[in-house]
């Protein structure tokens, strides 16, 4: 069978391949995935019930259910983030392609920061157009420099995740305003995925979005309150974009799924501080751990990762010496054009955690 040649442009998920390796293990230290460990919220899977139960279960309109539209809308102005439209997607990855396909034609360039979300680059490949990483190392932080390197004429767009996948880094105020002036005077449209925005350990979060009139921002509640299988994320920004975008999704998607919009309506008023400070200590324990054990690495300020660099500085051989010890973590390579690193998910218990760092100390002391 001949397949198209845009499958080539996709491998398989390094995540995805650890993520098949625990299947495969008895007692694995999995400290790979980037899912919360705690369950959705029983007033939220009641929510959801309800849905299904009174009969909620239709096609929703494509943009989604007006009142989650407006909510979405209304929970972002109390933010000081005053954007035309918005539409439900199917999780922010549903967004993201979105929001790929209606910006990007084949040959054009998005600027994308290195260490990356996955599927920033595999979806950008897929549909011709072409990431232009912006080079981060080694302390994460975005440079103008870098941007101007980066930038062609080709490019059409800036993506910026913070806190970010997979290095835990929060862009400060003065980082994301030198980030969008550059994008204002290039005539790039700014991206903010702001997925972990419920998850910055020190300080406020400076979202771009505030400072970015225009910026299209991609969010969700896959990690604020658990709901990874339930796939409800979000976009918000320019009425013309979201309207191309909705047009995309009447023919892909079709709608977000109806029940789990139902229940979303709770869940972007439900409070998770406790289990958002539990992440904060958490934080702690990994970073502290790996610090001692000599790693160099950078103290994670959001998100729920840490990506410190290998011993001897080849991230993917380390990884293997580490499934060796069923100890589970992700190759940076994974996430960068750079194999250097690797990364922790910290979404897990101390008691796993201090498993975790016990091996890695042995095999970086070895």
């Amino acid at each position: 069978m001949r397949l198209a040649q845009r499958c080539s442009k996709l491998d398989s998920s390094g995540i995805r391949k650890v993520f098949s390796l625990a299947a495969q293990m008895k007692n694995p230290c999995n400290l790979s995935i980037g899912m919360p460990d705690f369950d959705v919220p029983e007033a939220l899977k009641e929510a959801a019930i309800h849905a299904i139960r009174s009969g909620q279960n239709r096609y929703t309109l494509t943009a989604g259910i007006p009142p989650l539209v407006e909510k979405i809308l209304e929970t972002y102005r109390r933010r000081g983030v005053e954007a035309e439209d918005a539409i439900v997607t199917s999780g922010t990855s549903g967004g993201i392609l979105l929001a790929f396909m209606a910006l990007l034609d084949p040959g054009d360039e998005i600027l994308v920061p290195d260490p990356y979300f996955v599927m920033y680059k595999h979806l950008a490949n897929f549909i011709g157009a072409k990431p232009a990483f912006v080079d981060t190392y080694p302390d994460f932080r975005l440079r103008r420099e870098a941007l101007e390197a980066a930038c062609t004429p080709r490019a059409r767009a800036l993506i910026i995740n913070s806190p970010n996948n997979p290095t835990g880094a929060v862009y400060t105020e003065q980082e994301v305003r030198m980030a969008i002036e550059f994008a204002r005077e290039r005539g790039l449209v700014v991206i903010t995925d702001e997925i972990y925005e419920h998850f910055v350990f020190d300080g406020e979060f400076p979202s771009p979005a505030r400072m970015a009139p225009g910026a299209l921002v991609l969010s969700g509640l896959s990690k604020s309150v658990a709901m990874t299988g339930w796939r409800i994320g979000w976009a918000l920004g320019p009425k013309e974009l979201i309207k191309a975008m909705t047009n995309i999704q009447m023919y892909t998607f079709v709608c977000a799924p109806s029940p789990a919009q139902a229940a979303a309506l709770q869940a972007l008023d439900y409070p998770m501080e406790a289990v958002q400070a539990e992440y904060g200590k958490r934080r702690d324990i990994i970073y502290e751990g790996l610090a001692r054990a000599g790693f160099r690495v950078q103290r994670p300020v959001g998100s729920f990762y840490i990506f410190p660099e290998a011993p001897g500085g080849d991230g993917d051989d380390f990884v293997r010496r580490c499934i060796e010890e069923e100890l589970l973590v992700v190759p940076g390579s994974v996430f960068s054009e750079r194999a250097t690193n690797f990364r922790i998910s910290f979404a897990s218990p101390g008691e796993t955690l201090r498993r975790g760092i016990e091996i890695l100390a042995r095999l970086a002391g070895g």
